[in-house]
Protein backbone atom coordinates (compact mmCIF):
# COMPACT_ATOMS: atom_id res chain seq x y z
CA UNK A 1 0.00 0.00 0.00
CA UNK A 2 1.33 3.37 -0.99
CA UNK A 3 0.70 6.25 1.37
CA UNK A 4 0.52 9.77 0.18
CA UNK A 5 3.00 12.28 1.59
CA UNK A 6 0.70 15.28 1.01
CA UNK A 7 -1.09 15.69 4.26
CA UNK A 8 -2.94 18.88 4.93
CA UNK A 9 -1.95 20.40 8.24
CA UNK A 10 -4.46 22.74 9.85
CA UNK A 11 -2.45 25.22 11.89
CA UNK A 12 -2.62 28.91 12.52
CA UNK A 13 0.36 31.12 12.85
CA UNK A 14 -0.22 33.28 15.91
CA UNK A 15 2.96 35.36 15.67
CA UNK A 16 1.34 37.99 13.46
CA UNK A 17 -1.67 38.13 15.80
CA UNK A 18 0.50 38.91 18.80
CA UNK A 19 2.23 41.68 16.83
CA UNK A 20 -1.13 43.18 15.99
CA UNK A 21 -2.30 43.06 19.61
CA UNK A 22 0.95 44.67 20.76
CA UNK A 23 0.60 47.49 18.22
CA UNK A 24 -2.99 48.12 19.26
CA UNK A 25 -1.93 48.23 22.89
CA UNK A 26 0.74 50.83 22.13
CA UNK A 27 -1.72 52.88 20.07
CA UNK A 28 -4.32 53.02 22.85
CA UNK A 29 -1.72 53.82 25.50
CA UNK A 30 -0.42 56.77 23.50
CA UNK A 31 -3.84 58.14 22.60
CA UNK A 32 -5.16 57.84 26.15
CA UNK A 33 -2.42 60.15 27.41
CA UNK A 34 -3.44 62.77 24.85
CA UNK A 35 -6.98 63.05 26.22
CA UNK A 36 -7.27 65.88 28.71
CA UNK A 37 -10.43 65.86 30.85
CA UNK A 38 -9.88 69.45 31.95
CA UNK A 39 -8.60 71.73 29.25
CA UNK A 40 -8.06 74.53 31.78
CA UNK A 41 -4.84 73.66 33.60
CA UNK A 42 -5.29 74.07 37.34
CA UNK A 43 -3.51 73.08 40.51
CA UNK A 44 -6.46 72.17 42.71
CA UNK A 45 -6.24 72.51 46.49
CA UNK A 46 -5.66 69.24 48.32
CA UNK A 47 -8.18 67.61 50.64
CA UNK A 48 -8.99 64.28 52.28
CA UNK A 49 -12.75 64.56 51.62
CA UNK A 50 -14.27 62.31 49.00
CA UNK A 51 -17.60 64.03 48.31
CA UNK A 52 -18.95 63.12 44.92
CA UNK A 53 -21.79 64.98 43.25
CA UNK A 54 -23.51 64.98 39.93
CA UNK A 55 -22.30 68.16 38.33
CA UNK A 56 -24.64 70.22 36.23
CA UNK A 57 -22.31 73.17 35.67
CA UNK A 58 -18.55 73.48 36.06
CA UNK A 59 -16.92 76.85 36.71
CA UNK A 60 -13.15 77.14 36.31
CA UNK A 61 -10.96 79.90 37.75
CA UNK A 62 -7.35 79.81 36.61
CA UNK A 63 -4.32 81.37 38.30
CA UNK A 64 -4.74 84.55 36.21
CA UNK A 65 -8.27 85.11 37.65
CA UNK A 66 -9.96 84.15 34.36
CA UNK A 67 -13.41 82.58 34.66
CA UNK A 68 -14.61 79.76 32.39
CA UNK A 69 -17.94 77.90 32.30
CA UNK A 70 -18.35 74.31 31.10
CA UNK A 71 -16.71 73.91 27.71
CA UNK A 72 -13.92 76.38 28.42
CA UNK A 73 -16.06 79.37 27.49
CA UNK A 74 -14.27 82.45 28.85
CA UNK A 75 -16.62 84.83 30.65
CA UNK A 76 -16.44 87.98 32.73
CA UNK A 77 -17.58 88.29 36.33
CA UNK A 78 -20.62 90.27 35.15
CA UNK A 79 -21.73 87.43 32.85
CA UNK A 80 -21.19 84.70 35.45
CA UNK A 81 -24.69 84.67 36.93
CA UNK A 82 -26.48 84.55 33.57
CA UNK A 83 -24.17 81.81 32.21
CA UNK A 84 -24.67 79.65 35.31
CA UNK A 85 -28.42 80.19 35.18
CA UNK A 86 -28.71 79.18 31.52
CA UNK A 87 -26.33 76.23 31.97
CA UNK A 88 -28.37 74.83 34.85
CA UNK A 89 -31.48 74.87 32.72
CA UNK A 90 -33.69 77.22 34.70
CA UNK A 91 -37.16 75.81 35.21
CA UNK A 92 -37.54 72.37 36.74
CA UNK A 93 -34.09 72.06 38.27
CA UNK A 94 -34.24 72.88 41.98
CA UNK A 95 -31.06 71.32 43.35
CA UNK A 96 -28.33 71.52 40.72
CA UNK A 97 -24.67 71.31 41.66
CA UNK A 98 -22.18 73.91 40.50
CA UNK A 99 -18.70 72.43 40.71
CA UNK A 100 -16.04 75.07 41.23
CA UNK A 101 -12.58 74.15 39.99
CA UNK A 102 -10.38 76.94 41.23
CA UNK A 103 -6.59 77.00 41.15
CA UNK A 104 -5.14 76.77 44.66
CA UNK A 105 -3.48 80.18 44.24
CA UNK A 106 -6.78 81.96 43.47
CA UNK A 107 -7.84 84.46 46.14
CA UNK A 108 -10.88 83.62 48.22
CA UNK A 109 -12.68 86.65 46.77
CA UNK A 110 -12.93 84.94 43.37
CA UNK A 111 -14.50 81.89 45.02
CA UNK A 112 -16.95 84.14 46.87
CA UNK A 113 -17.96 85.74 43.55
CA UNK A 114 -19.11 82.34 42.26
CA UNK A 115 -20.92 81.52 45.52
CA UNK A 116 -22.67 84.91 45.44
CA UNK A 117 -23.78 84.33 41.84
CA UNK A 118 -25.32 80.97 42.76
CA UNK A 119 -26.96 82.45 45.88
CA UNK A 120 -28.41 85.22 43.75
CA UNK A 121 -29.89 82.65 41.35
CA UNK A 122 -31.31 80.75 44.34
CA UNK A 123 -33.00 83.85 45.79
CA UNK A 124 -34.44 84.94 42.43
CA UNK A 125 -35.84 81.52 41.49
CA UNK A 126 -36.50 79.93 44.90
CA UNK A 127 -34.09 77.08 44.12
CA UNK A 128 -31.50 75.24 46.23
CA UNK A 129 -28.46 75.01 44.00
CA UNK A 130 -25.19 74.06 45.69
CA UNK A 131 -21.58 75.05 45.08
CA UNK A 132 -18.99 72.32 45.53
CA UNK A 133 -15.28 73.11 45.54
CA UNK A 134 -13.30 70.52 43.57
CA UNK A 135 -10.10 69.30 45.22
CA UNK A 136 -7.36 66.83 44.49
CA UNK A 137 -6.46 64.02 46.91
CA UNK A 138 -3.74 64.69 49.46
CA UNK A 139 -0.45 63.03 48.76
Amino acid sequence: MIKSQNRIKIETNSSSMSDLVFLLLIFFMITSTLISPNAVKLLLPESNSKTMARENVTVYIDENHNFFVDNDVPITVDELESFISTSIGGVGVDDACVVLRADKNVPVQDVVVVIDAVNSINSANGTKHKVILATSPKQ
